[in-house]
Formats: structure tokens, C-alpha cells, sequence
């Protein structure tokens, strides 16, 4: 198994990995421009990107998952609930849903809070075990804190939505599982994420601030710590729904 993380511009993460002996690789979250450097990865790895998930429609920086998925010839993966939303062809992910990327296979875990079709998804090397060994969670859940909850514009629900599906999906994997976000600190995307662009399920259940609160209090602190609106969010949602 190889795995590539990129840190793009506004703080932004985003992920290439998958089976070098099947020669197949899937990219995560890319941005705007970066397209080719996820290309030379391809290139230098020897595989062919079969599959590019947007974790969700982003509101803080253009989306270069269809313009990758063109290049590459690759399916071009967003949650199902997208549906209607989007004015572009996409290949719909439903939780549960297992994709088979050679030796690694990738489930998608639906963990609506962020957005209402946010996913993560957990990341298996066959070749080594069958126990997860990663977790990319989008803007769901960072190191040191949790995704902001407004974009959808109904603060307390979404708030409300992120803890229980962080603590009924996420929390719930084996301490080990190594946790990938899709922001670093100086993102928009949440208040009080870490600069450690990675972590363990272990140690944020520990020392992560946020799941140490019940519900309520982790409501009233992710409704009461929301950072500023990113900038041209509505351009940039535009562009993200291909309107």
C-alpha cells in the first residue's frame, strides 16, 4: 500500500493512497489546481486513479475532484444525498459502501454534521490485516477539535449531528486507527484544530477537548466558537455544485 498527503493551499489536506501491486489509487479532497501533482504521483507510483472522492461539496476552496477525475479517466465520488444538488453526473456513495481499490479497500461512513453529506472513510490494507488502519475524516472531525456546524444555517442541528455521529462512528474504531483530517490550523472549516496534520481515534478520545463534553456542552461550544465565513464561500460553494 502507498499513501500521499497533500497540504494544499488555506490549510487544506488532501490524500492520495492505494495498492501498488494492483497498480490502482484513489484520490481524496483534492484541490483546484493541484490536479497534476496527484497525476506525476500516479505516474511515479505506477497506478491508475480509479476512483476520486470529494469527502463533501466544500465551501471553503474550489474543488478539483471533477477536473482530476477527467484527466484520469477516473469515477468522480460524492455522498448520494447529492443527488438533484449538483449540476454535474457523479458516482454516488452510500454508507456502508465498500470500494475495492486492489489490496485496500475503503468503506465510506456517512457522518452528516459538517455538511448534510459528509463522509469519512475507513481504510483497509488487506495485505496486512483485515483491522482498519485509517480514517479520513473531511471536516468531520480534526485534530484537537471538530468540523464548524453552520453552512447548512441551522447551527444547534448540525452541532447536534456531528456529536453523535463522531462519538456512534468514529469514536468507536480501535484506539489505533490512525485519524487523517482534511484541514490543519489556519482553516476556516473549524475553531482550535491542532497544526498535527494527523492523529489516533486513541488520542483524541482522550485529549481532544470536544469529546470530553456531553452533548450539550458540545453543542453550545461548536455553536459558540464559529470562525468567520470563508472567503467567496458562496463563489466558491457555486463553483463546488457546478452552477
Amino acid at each position: 500500500m502507498f499513501f500521499r498527503q497533500l497540504l494544499a493551499k488555506d490549510a487544506t489536506l488532501s490524500y492520495f493512497f492505494g495498492c501498488g501491486s494492483c497498480h490502482v489509487g484513489v484520490a481524496v479532497d483534492p484541490v483546484l489546481g493541484d490536479e497534476q501533482w496527484f497525476l506525476d504521483e500516479a505516474a511515479r507510483q505506477d497506478v491508475k486513479i480509479s476512483h476520486v472522492i470529494d469527502t463533501h461539496v466544500h465551501a471553503d476552496h474550489f474543488s478539483g475532484g471533477r477536473k482530476l477525475a477527467e484527466l484520469a479517466g477516473a469515477s468522480y465520488c460524492l455522498h448520494a444525498s447529492n443527488a438533484g444538488r449538483v449540476a454535474y453526473p457523479f458516482t454516488p456513495l452510500k454508507d456502508g459502501q465498500r470500494i475495492d481499490v486492489g489490496n485496500v479497500y475503503v468503506d465510506v461512513l456517512h457522518t452528516p454534521g459538517h455538511t448534510p453529506d459528509s463522509v469519512c472513510l475507513l481504510v483497509t490494507d488487506k495485505r496486512r490485516t483485515e483491522t482498519p488502519w485509517f480514517v479520513l475524516t473531511g471536516d468531520t472531525l480534526f485534530v484537537g477539535s471538530a468540523g464548524r456546524p453552520d453552512l447548512a444555517g441551522r447551527e444547534a442541528e448540525m452541532a447536534g449531528q456531528i456529536y453523535d455521529t463522531v462519538h456512534e462512528r468514529l469514536l468507536s474504531l480501535p484506539a489505533e486507527v490512525e485519524l487523517y483530517p482534511g484541514h490543519t490550523s489556519g482553516s476556516a472549516c473549524g475553531a482550535g484544530m491542532s497544526g498535527k496534520p494527523m492523529s489516533t481515534i486513541g488520542f483524541e478520545k482522550r485529549w481532544n477537548p470536544m469529546l470530553a463534553l456531553d452533548r450539550a456542552a458540545f453543542v453550545a461550544a461548536l455553536t459558540g466558537s464559529i470562525p468567520p465565513r470563508p472567503a467567496e464561500m458562496d463563489r466558491v460553494v457555486a463553483f463546488n455544485l457546478g452552477r
